[in-house]
């Protein structure tokens, strides 16, 4: 089976969130910004995969179109982990990490989709036994920065059978209120997206440990800083990080540092499936759990299921609390009471919807 064709396809969806969008990208975050990767075979079989792309899809589609199309039109579908490799040992003058491994996580998420339809499987299925059959979900709710707001929407979602909560909220009187209005029971997260100086950080861990804090996310600045990530994690309170890390090289030092009790890989991020399975082969020792980052609706989310469903240490989902003005799949795997279904259908399991392709698709 011979690569025919690698496509990106550009897609913007509007969402609903109930905040005003702004605080955690660059401009109001009120779209949600999607770089598929299409890669069709010979054989007429079609592969697809996402690549992260908020803020950043016309530049991770143009690295798709320009670095990684032309490396891979007219090659065998064969060894993923070698095809992986040779891709990012071709492309390394453009940087390791960032828009290019972003490209990169979209073919390969493609290429296993691909791989898996030609042999009949899930794609869990051609990774390892299957452990599970659904994960349960956490609520991540955005930054509202309205205390009205976070009890608003934690109540909703708490109403909807969620399990955890997680706040990005970046200041305390926000996820003190929280606390009180619904009391220890619930467990609570919170990620803070390196909005904190380590001063403040070290300041605000024995408090968040006294609010019965599950994780507390991407504390500090720069968020590589695994040594300081480290001397955080041992001070009591449980530290979540690996979302803004790239490739299995990160990932290697963050584990080796200590610097976290929760590995965040992000499937779309991280550069696709072949190197989330080399960080699970790398956590086979350290055996920190896993939480990965998914806060996407494509052939992410999907991947992350099925990996979620093969791995030994997964903990619990990442589901986005938001409300997009349509979904690309039409049987999307929705939480139901804070549980997510896997598909067991070849490939990441669904093909996104040709309709909602041609409706929201960016020139």
């Amino acid at each position: 089976m011979k690569i025919r064709s690698v496509d990106p396809i550009v897609l913007r969806i509007p969402f609903s969130d109930g905040s005003s969008g702004a605080g955690l990208f660059p401009t109001a975050w009120t779209h949600l910004d999607f770089v598929l990767v299409r890669i069709t075979a010979d054989n007429g079989l079609v592969g697809w995969g996402e690549g992260f792309s908020y803020s950043c899809a016309a530049s991770v589609a143009s690295m798709v179109s320009l670095a990684m199309a032309p490396m891979l039109v007219g090659r065998e579908v064969g060894d993923l982990y070698a095809l992986s490799e040779e891709l990012q040992r071709r492309n390394v003058l453009p940087g390791r990490y960032g828009i290019s491994t972003f490209a990169l996580s979209g073919v390969d998420i493609a290429l296993w989709d691909l791989k898996a339809k030609s042999l009949g499987v899930s794609v869990s299925r051609l990774l390892s036994p299957r452990l599970r059959d659904s994960v349960t979900a956490y609520a991540s709710l955005v930054r509202y920065g309205d205390r009205a707001l976070v009890v608003k929407y934690a109540e909703k979602a708490l109403a909807e059978g969620y399990p955890e909560i997680k706040l990005h909220e970046i200041t305390l009187p926000e996820i003190r209120l929280f606390r009180k209005t619904f009391g220890n029971d619930i467990p609570m997260t919170v990620d803070v997206n390196c909005n904190w100086s380590e001063q403040f950080t070290r300041e605000a861990i024995p408090e968040l440990i006294d609010l019965n804090t599950h994780w507390l996310e991407e504390p500090v600045f720069p968020p590589e800083d695994y040594r300081l990530l480290g001397e955080l994690n041992s001070l009591g309170l449980p530290l979540a990080a690996g979302e803004n890390a790239c490739t299995s090289m990160q990932f290697s030092e963050l584990i080796h540092a200590r610097s976290v009790t929760y590995l965040q890989p992000s499937v779309t991020k991280v550069g696709g499936i072949t190197e989330y399975e080399k960080i699970r082969k790398l956590n086979s020792a350290a055996k920190l759990s896993m939480a990965p980052h998914s806060p996407y609706f494509g052939p992410g989310y999907l991947a992350t299921l099925q990996l979620a469903a093969v791995d030994e240490f997964f903990s619990i989902f990442e589901y986005l609390y938001i409300q997009p003005e349509a979904w690309i799949y039409r049987d999307f795997p929705l939480p139901r009471k804070g549980r997510i279904r896997i598909p067991d259908k070849p490939g990441l399991g669904m093909d996104p919807d040709p309709e909602i392709i041609a409706r929201y698709r960016v020139n």
